[in-house]
């Protein structure tokens, strides 16, 4: 492991997602003082740090996906110096399918303080704001371009008993909900959140097959969708399964058929319960 040499710390620090009166109190003082800023966009800083009334005192560096690893090794430079970098997204928390991942892996590896100062996200305003569960859910990033690939990565999640946050580009919103339709049914409930903080913020809640007749029409903005978990059934037991599949087979259907249709009908594995029918005479 290589030895630090000075005191330098990295802030991640998550910036308004619409809304510049959003910004902490820590997020101007560090914009104020930190020695290096390294920015997704840096035109965008500058902009924020105006509306802010805030003068940019260190070195700014841009920091997008195409230069991310470029970058460390002077990034990582300045921080072995012992001096404060600060990383801002275009809006919310960095690294959160944002640039920032391989630096903070790189601090992490390098023994360099990592620190946050929390803020805004689109991930969990998205999911406070549909009105779906939220006691445990997952984020899943950006659905597959490709509609095959995206038609399998829903397929994934039929049965994801967490609710499920991702991001979606405006002009692929409407194939990727009608995809989700079409795999997870049209009343698997969801929400559509746009412009989150901003003056046009809508939030759209349905079932995915309304959603997407919706988007059909054309949605602009920054795009956030949440999906409803899988509904969970109740399975009966299996002495019950067992009982119902011997009544159809002594009604003349084939022992198999009917285990393999009642396991279907109640979610349970089709040859445990052929296998359960059958030890059982």
């Amino acid at each position: 492991m290589r030895p630090v040499s000075g005191s330098g710390r990295l802030v991640l620090a998550a910036t308004p997602l619409g809304d510049v009166r959003d910004a902490s109190a820590r997020l101007v003082d560090a914009l104020g003082t930190a020695e290096v800023i390294a920015a997704e966009d840096t035109r965008r800083l500058r902009s924020l740090a105006s509306a802010l009334g805030v003068t940019l005192s260190g070195r700014v560096v841009s920091f997008y996906d195409q230069v991310e690893t470029a970058r460390l090794p002077k990034l990582l430079e300045a921080l072995h110096e012992g001096q404060t970098v600060v990383l801002v997204t275009d809006a919310g928390m960095p690294s959160v399918s944002d640039p920032g991942y391989r630096l903070v892996a790189a601090c992490v590896a390098e023994d360099i303080r990592v620190t946050c100062l929390p803020g805004p996200s689109a991930v969990t305003t998205a999911l406070a704001l549909s009105g779906l569960p939220s006691d445990r859910f997952c984020f899943d990033g950006f659905p597959p371009r490709k509609q095959g690939e995206r038609l399998r990565w829903f397929a994934a999640l039929a049965t994801e008993p967490r609710t499920c946050v991702f991001f979606e580009s405006p002009h692929r919103l409407a194939d990727t909900l009608a995809d989700a339709a079409s795999v997870l049914g049209n009343d698997r409930r969801a929400a559509v959140c746009r412009e989150l903080t901003k003056t046009y913020e809508e939030v759209k809640r349905g079932g995915l097959g309304e959603l997407a007749e919706w988007a059909a029409e054309g949605v602009r903005g920054e795009i956030t969708v949440v999906l409803a978990p899988a509904e969970t059934r109740d399975t009966p037991p299996m002495e019950t399964l067992v009982a119902e599949v011997k009544q159809r087979v002594a009604a003349g259907e084939r022992t198999k058929t009917a285990a393999a249709e009642v396991a279907e009908a109640a979610g349970v594995s089709k040859k445990a319960l052929y296998d359960a029918v059958i030890s059982k005479g």
